[in-house]
C-alpha cells in the first residue's frame, strides 16, 4: 500500500527579528536554517535551541504567524544578556477547579471560533468589556458566558490566580471578562499578565483590552487599567505578547496621557522601534502609532503618511529624533 503524502509545511514569506542589538544576525540566520521562500522549519525547539548558541543570546523564541500573501511571517525574538526582559511568575500549585459548564461552554465556543478564523470571520465588539463576535455561531456561546460568569466569579477569580492546570487558568482569564461588574477583575487580570503559560496571558490580554476599551468609552465605570505590565510586556520574547501589549497601548494613549508616554520611551522604545520596522504592515501599525505619539507627532500626518503608503520614511525620521533624544 502507498504511504500517504505528508502536509507540506507553509512557506515563509517574511522573517524579521526583535530584541537584536549586539548578537550576530547573520548567525542567528543560519541557526535558523532557512530563509525566505522555504518551508518553515520541522523543529521549532531545534531552531531555538541553535539559537540559544549564538554568542550574547540568552534566549531565543521562534514564532509563526499568519501570513503575508498567503505565506507565513516567521518572527525571531531575542533576548540578550542584560537586556530588558520580561519575566514571568512561578507556575501555581493550587487545585481549584472550574466548574464542568464552563469549560464545556468554552470548549464549544473555541471550536467555533477556530472555524470563524478559518473563515476569516474574526470581527469583534469589546465596546462591553467584553467579546462579542460578528460570527453568530460564536457569539451565541459568548452570550451563556454572561450568567455563568456572574455565578461563578469568586472560582474563576481563584483558578486564574491558583490552579496548577494551565488549561483551565487561560479558561478563566478569558469568561471572566463577562462578569457584571467589571471593576472587581482588573487586578486578576493584570496578575495573569505576568503566568508563565502563553494561553494565560493571551487570554488575559484580550479580557483587559475589551476593559481598556470600555474604560475609554465610559470612564465613569471608574475602571483602573494599569500601563505598567503592557509597557513592560512589550520586552518579551514572545512576539503575540508584544503584539498584544501594543494594542492595547494604542487605546491607552489615545489621549497622549504624559506619563504612559514617558513610560513607554524610557522602558521599551527599542521594542517599538523593532515593532515599527517589521514588515507585515498590520504588526508594524501599533509600533509606528506609538513611536509617534512618543514623540509628539501629529496622529493625521500619521494616519496620512501610512494610508499613502509612505510610512517608512517617517519612521526613520521619528526613531531618529527619539534616539537622538534619548542620548
Amino acid at each position: 500500500m502507498a504511504q500517504s503524502a505528508q502536509p507540506s509545511l507553509p512557506t515563509i514569506g517574511i522573517i524579521d527579528f526583535f530584541g537584536v542589538r549586539k548578537a550576530s544576525i547573520d548567525r542567528l540566520k543560519k541557526a535558523i536554517g532557512a530563509v525566505e521562500g522555504d518551508p518553515l522549519p520541522k523543529s521549532k525547539g531545534l531552531v531555538e535551541d541553535r539559537m540559544e548558541l549564538v554568542n550574547l543570546v540568552v534566549r531565543a523564541r521562534l514564532e509563526a504567524v499568519c501570513c503575508e500573501d498567503g505565506k507565513a511571517v516567521l518572527y525571531i525574538g531575542v533576548e540578550e544578556k542584560g537586556a530588558a526582559a520580561f519575566n514571568y511568575r512561578e507556575s501555581p500549585e493550587g487545585t481549584a477547579k472550574l466548574p464542568e459548564e464552563i469549560v464545556d461552554t468554552y470548549l464549544q465556543f473555541f471550536e467555533k471560533l477556530q472555524t470563524a478564523i478559518r473563515q476569516n470571520d474574526i470581527a469583534e465588539d469589546l465596546t462591553r468589556g467584553h467579546s462579542f463576535m460578528a460570527n453568530a455561531a460564536a457569539r451565541a456561546d459568548q452570550v451563556k458566558f454572561l450568567p455563568l460568569a456572574k455565578t461563578h466569579e469568586a472560582i474563576l477569580r481563584e483558578v486564574l490566580r491558583t490552579s496548577v492546570d494551565e488549561v483551565e487558568r487561560a479558561i478563566a482569564a478569558y469568561v471572566i471578562a463577562y462578569v457584571p461588574n467589571k471593576a472587581t477583575i482588573t487586578d486578576d487580570l493584570q496578575y495573569a499578565m505576568r503566568d508563565p503559560d502563553d494561553g494565560v496571558r493571551n487570554n488575559a490580554m484580550r479580557s483587559l483590552l475589551g476593559l481598556t476599551i470600555l474604560s475609554e468609552k465610559e470612564p465613569k465605570l471608574g475602571l483602573k487599567i494599569s500601563p505598567t505590565w503592557f509597557v513592560e510586556q512589550l520586552n518579551s520574547i514572545v512576539w503575540n505578547d508584544r503584539n498584544k501589549a501594543a494594542t492595547a497601548l494604542l487605546t491607552l494613549t489615545e489621549k497622549r496621557d504624559a506619563q504612559i508616554l514617558a513610560m513607554l520611551r524610557e522602558r521599551s522604545l527599542d521594542a517599538l522601534i523593532d515593532m515599527a520596522r517589521w514588515r507585515h504592515l498590520s504588526h508594524a501599525l501599533p509600533g509606528y502609532i506609538l513611536l509617534g505619539r512618543i514623540a509628539g507627532y501629529d496622529e493625521k500626518r500619521l494616519q496620512e503618511a501610512w494610508s499613502a503608503g509612505k510610512h517608512k520614511p517617517l519612521t526613520e525620521e521619528i526613531i531618529k529624533e527619539l534616539t537622538r533624544k534619548k542620548k
